[in-house]
């Protein structure tokens, strides 16, 4: 594993104030192009981070299901939809579907999802380390830093190699 990502959490939670505040920073001017590094630093992290080993997004947090979602997983899951909403989802106070419960009903005990074929847009796009929604969406980055040991990767990387 690399060095970097020893006790990551801890060093997450004590860098909070300073990647809160770089992640603002990448809103600025000064901030443009620092997405052309992600695909490389998002294949970087993902080369020392095994999701399987780890599971903090499913245990923790609830993707966001949309209506295209809801409909695809009640068809995998041979389900009707107003049978999938009541069994497995609330309404945020966002107005988002999300799980009733963490950690999510469709985590296996080996960390596997039991729906992943057909699993939520958020799911399969999560922690967005290689897309414009890292840095378009400082706040979530910020919370997903503390929970997903790629994005706290990425967000070193990112702070070593740009002069903000």
């Amino acid at each position: 594993m690399d060095d970097l990502l020893l006790n990551w959490e801890q060093k997450a939670q004590e860098q909070q104030k300073t990647n809160k505040q770089f992640l603002q920073k990448l809103q600025t001017k000064r901030g443009r192009g620092v997405e052309k590094l992600l695909p490389d630093m998002h294949d970087e992290a993902f080369s020392h981070v095994d999701c399987l080993k780890c599971a903090n997004c499913c245990k923790t947090i609830s993707p966001r299901f949309k209506m295209p979602d809801i409909k695809r997983i009640s068809k995998y899951l041979g389900m009707k939809e107003s049978a999938f909403i009541d069994q497995y989802l609330r309404m945020d106070d966002d107005g988002d579907y999300v799980v009733k419960f963490s950690p999510c009903p469709f985590l296996d005990a080996d960390n596997y999802c039991s729906i992943y074929d057909a699993r939520p847009g958020d799911c399969e796009n999560y922690p967005y380390t290689d897309s414009f929604d890292f840095i378009k969406r400082p706040n979530i980055t910020y919370l997903n830093s503390t929970i997903c040991p790629a994005v706290y990767y990425v967000l070193d990387k990112l702070k070593k190699v740009t002069k903000l």
